[in-house]
């Protein structure tokens, strides 16, 4: 059934926003030519991979040196940014009307790369810039299930797959919030570098009537974490009884 599942996702955004989504990114393993027809038909607009096959691949190996343009990429930030493309309009079986094809190599894979849209106007560079970013956030997640391993086969905990979904996109959305307000480059960062670097960090608990004060030995990333004023935090916690959490450095 999985090859539903982006109309599901596009009734689903509907109930909850009362619009059809404007733009879809997404693998082609979600979908077929018959259901990109009808996202088209709803208006949205929409990037995907064609899934390669022999006969494809031969084609494009016959393809002469005039065929292809090479074009050069601004919006992300990679080795390989001058790609060659063959930008074409095709047909396709269950598809009403002319869907854009681009051939792109040159882009790190061992394989061209067949990417589908029906944004037709639009330049080659801002649809690959544009597709780029999926795979930015699908590393994000694969950054965070590696590192709380919550879905990984190395997990000591067995849960629910929603539960256990959820806790993961917690835990990487509270890194990178803290990789957010501290700056100075970590907004890059994976989130075991700023476990080590802030989190795994050893400090002493006191607790007051009024207080919990956590007491943290001296070390070298503490001042970027004075700078982000974490020093002057100074929050009641409604489930401890309304007592304040407060973070002393060195």
């Amino acid at each position: 059934t999985q090859n539903d599942e982006i109309l599901r996702f596009v009734e689903f955004w509907k109930q909850r926003t009362g619009r059809l989504p404007e733009e879809l990114i997404f693998d082609s393993k979600l979908t077929t030519y018959k259901n990109l027809n009808v996202l088209n038909q709803q208006g949205i607009a929409f990037i995907t991979l064609r899934r390669r096959s022999l006969k494809m691949l031969r084609e494009v190996h016959q393809e002469p040196a005039s065929a292809w343009r090479r074009i050069e990429l601004h919006g992300v930030s990679r080795i390989h940014k001058t790609p060659r493309i063959i930008d074409r309009k095709v047909t396709l079986k269950d598809y009403e009307g002319p869907l854009r094809q681009m051939i792109i190599t040159d882009l790190g894979h061992e394989e061209p790369i067949f990417l589908l849209t029906n944004q037709l106007t639009s330049s080659p560079v801002k649809l690959i810039d544009r597709y780029a970013q999926r795979m930015i956030i699908e590393n994000n997640i694969q950054d965070g299930i590696d590192f709380f391993h919550m879905d990984a086969l190395s997990s000591a905990v067995a849960m629910k797959v929603n539960l256990d979904l959820q806790l993961t996109l917690m835990a990487s959305s509270l890194y990178r919030l803290l990789s957010l307000r501290i700056g100075n480059g970590y907004q890059k960062a994976k989130s075991r570098h700023i476990f080590r670097d802030f989190v795994d960090a050893t400090a002493t608990l006191q607790i007051t009537p009024n207080e919990f004060i956590v007491r943290f030995q001296k070390r070298a990333h503490n001042p970027l974490l004075v700078a982000s004023n974490f020093n002057n935090i100074d929050i009641p916690i409604p489930w401890l009884g309304g007592k304040k959490l407060r973070f002393v450095f060195g």
